[in-house]
Parts: structure tokens; C-alpha cells; sequence
């Protein structure tokens, strides 16, 4: 999975937006400015997302913008999902590895004060082109 547009539904308030992704069942949230109402979809869709990977059930097809019926005060937005992105945001506890590297190669770096950790996260993030 790389990215995920699912259409959200505003609905203005007095204060603010209660928003409903409709894909996605009990997917509510709300915000008080309409940047706030969008990041807090894009969580309410992570919450979402990650439940159903958890319970190893698939996830549902993003509906065209066009076939998501609102009232004509409401109004519909796609909310650009990445669960890397989501992960990044929420879950950036670091995790200890171990790693085996050739001593010549760990002399090397040691002498030149390389830090190990950010090497490999570079090279990881390199290697899933999540730069």
C-alpha cells in the first residue's frame, strides 16, 4: 500500500467541521479550522487503517469523490493516506538492532566519528525511497 485517497465529508459547524469518511465504518472527527478538520481526518483514517490490518481484515476501495453522497452544505475532500506517513507521525519509537558489519569496515567508520544509527536510517530510507 503507498498512498490512499480517501474522500472525507465536511460538514461546517458553528465552530469548525465534523467530518465522516464514509469508506471506512465509524470514521468521524472534527476540527476547529479546516487544516485542523483535514489532519485530524488523515488520524481518524490511520486509527481506522490500523484496526483493520490488526484484525487482518482487508481494507475497503476509496470511493470516487462523485459517487459520495453529502448535502448540498457539506462538501467533499480527498484525503491523501500514506500508513508510512501515518507511522511517522505516531509511532516513531525507536527500536534497538543488531547488526553485523566487517571489522575493517567498522575501524573505518569509527575513526571517522560516522554514527551508526543515522547511517542505517538514511540507508534504509534510501532503500524505500522514503527520502
Amino acid at each position: 500500500m503507498t498512498r490512499l485517497f480517501y474522500p472525507a465529508i465536511f460538514h461546517p459547524e458553528k465552530v469548525g467541521y465534523s467530518v465522516s469518511v464514509p469508506d471506512l465504518s465509524g470514521c468521524f472527527t472534527q476540527g476547529d479550522t479546516l487544516d485542523e478538520a483535514y489532519e485530524m481526518a488523515f488520524d481518524a483514517i490511520g486509527l481506522c487503517v490500523e484496526d483493520l490490518l490488526e484484525n487482518k481484515e482487508k481494507l475497503p476501495k476509496p470511493s470516487l469523490p462523485k459517487n459520495v453522497f453529502h448535502t448540498p452544505d457539506d462538501f467533499v475532500v480527498l484525503v491523501n493516506f500514506s500508513l508510512a506517513d501515518y507511522y511517522k507521525k505516531h509511532n516513531s519509537k525507536s527500536v534497538k538492532k543488531t547488526l553485523t558489519i566487517p571489522s575493517w569496515l567498522n575501524a573505518a567508520a569509527e575513526e571517522q566519528h560516522i554514527n551508526f544509527s543515522s547511517t542505517l536510517q538514511s540507508a534504509l530510507k534510501k532503500q524505500l525511497n522514503m527520502e
